[in-house]
């Protein structure tokens, strides 16, 4: 896990490196903005500039023209008093500024504000010259001044750069996780593949190969087991079934045969049927180990389900099944034509073990229904009974646990053997699913559900 382990320290590393450079920029962008403001608040119009530059153009008699109109252009009135207080002249002092003071008023102002308006002041040979400026314009300290202006923009300069900040995060975030995302996926599918059994097989390159190579070994290795399982099961199969079909053999011979007793022959007759449990018991587990491993090839070809019931219950009423059966057929008009391209065998197969299950189940007898209808893109192949029906403990068991192995029947004759596992694999085998209900007041319903199409298509021979 190494090459995974690097793989998020890299994009680790890559993000603390972007947060730093963010905060450079952020350094960078205020000290910029900081120094524009110093210099607009420091510089020409600035107020150190003003009062230097005003009191070069003044004279006791009066100030001159230019520099009266540069006062008016940045909105600065002045006042230049005597050494008594009293006043030489003024540029537009406002209505409310007295023009004449004492020397206490002239050391209060001095560093601060004549009513409100923050001032300015120059000491010349002939006096003190005053500067004031609009009440929103600075706010003064005993040793420095600042903008009002610059202060007010500051919060908002400071929360813009904030969500930019957050803007850019975010942005890394989302193309990181996608980056993440798209290079990491191809192997989460692999396991959650590989988690139902099938292989897979990852070409992946960079950083994620190590990754990728073992989760191909483990596939590789599963798939060897699974096929080892497979053909294990296979000849034991195999192997069982010539001594078996011998015990089968001189059992029947036995249970016919005049020569022996009532008592031989009636225990050669439940040797031979126990023998044919077995015999159908090995060729199930066979079934569902190639089903569970994909090793049993579908032979698919276009069939009428319609056509395939109806042939099915033919076959089983030629058989000669007990009279306290009664089976019926219902064909919903809407699909009877309808066809399904499926292994024939295997669906066969699937809706007998689901009419022997009913059987097995109500030795009593019982009426058994076999039904097609369609579901929206769904044929749904029902068999139905109003026998006894499952409790719900014993329903919800069967959803949890259908294998046969895990039954906690003691009796071999009441476990629900292999067939229902093999019905749901068949379904599985064709991109369907099986479902298991009880049909009140009493009875079970058990369904295939399988994709299907109405038309019949233009290849298909006379179903």
């Amino acid at each position: 896990m190494r090459s995974f382990g690097s793989y998020i320290s890299k994009y680790l590393v890559s993000f603390a490196a972007f947060i730093l450079i963010l905060l450079f920029l952020n350094a960078v962008v205020f000290g910029l903005t900081f120094y524009k403001v110093v210099t607009e608040d420091y510089g020409d119009s600035s107020p150190q500039s003003m009062l230097e530059m005003t009191a070069a153009a003044a004279t006791p008699e009066q100030l001159s023209d230019d520099a009266v109109q540069k006062l008016r252009q940045n909105h600065i009135w002045a006042i230049y008093l005597n050494a008594d207080g009293q006043c030489y002249w003024s540029v537009d002092l406002p209505d409310d500024v007295p023009e004449s003071y004492t020397i206490q008023d002239v050391a209060l102002f001095s560093k601060g504000y004549i009513e409100d308006y923050p001032v300015f002041v120059w000491n010349t040979d002939d006096g003190l010259l005053v500067l004031g400026y609009p009440t929103d314009s600075y706010t003064k300290l005993t040793s420095n001044y600042y903008s009002i202006a610059a202060l007010r923009r500051l919060p908002l300069f400071v929360v813009g750069m904030l969500g930019l900040d957050v803007l850019c995060l975010f942005l890394a975030y989302y193309f990181s996780k996608r980056r993440i995302i798209h290079n990491t996926e191809p192997i989460v599918s692999a396991v959650e593949t590989l988690a139902d059994g099938k292989p897979v097989s990852l070409h992946i390159s960079g950083e994620l190969s190590e990754i990728a190579s073992s989760v191909n070994k483990a596939s590789s290795i599963l798939n060897r087991q699974n096929e080892a399982r497979a053909n294990w099961i296979s000849g034991v199969s195999h192997d069982i079934r010539t001594p078996l079909s011998m015990i089968m053999g001189y059992a029947g011979r036995i249970a016919e045969s005049e020569a022996a007793s009532k008592s031989i022959r009636e225990q050669a007759e439940i040797v031979r049927k126990q023998s044919v449990k077995i015999k159908e018991l090995v060729q199930d587990l066979n079934l569902v180990s190639q089903l569970e491993y994909e090793m049993q090839p579908l032979h698919k070809e276009v069939v009428r389900l319609s056509k395939l019931l109806r042939s099915y219950v033919a076959d089983l009423l030629n058989t000669g099944i007990s009279d306290s059966y009664n089976i019926e057929i219902e064909i919903a008009p809407d699909v009877e034509n309808a066809v399904l391209e499926c292994d024939a065998r295997l669906i066969s197969r699937a809706v007998n073990n689901l009419v022997q299950n009913s059987m097995k189940h109500n030795p009593q007898g019982c009426e058994i229904c076999l039904s097609l209808t369609a579901s929206q893109n769904h044929l749904i192949l029902a068999v139905t009974d109003n026998g006894t029906g499952l409790s719900a403990e014993k329903l919800q068991e069967l959803e949890e646990k259908p294998h046969y192995m895990e039954i906690t029947d003691e009796r071999l004759d009441l476990r629900h053997g292999l067939g229902l596992l093999i019905v749901q694999q068949v379904a599985a085998a064709h991109n369907g699913s099986f479902k298991l209900t009880n049909v009140p007041p009493k009875g079970c319903e058990a369904a295939l559900i399988l994709p299907h199409s109405v038309d019949k298509p233009k290849n298909c021979n006379d179903l």
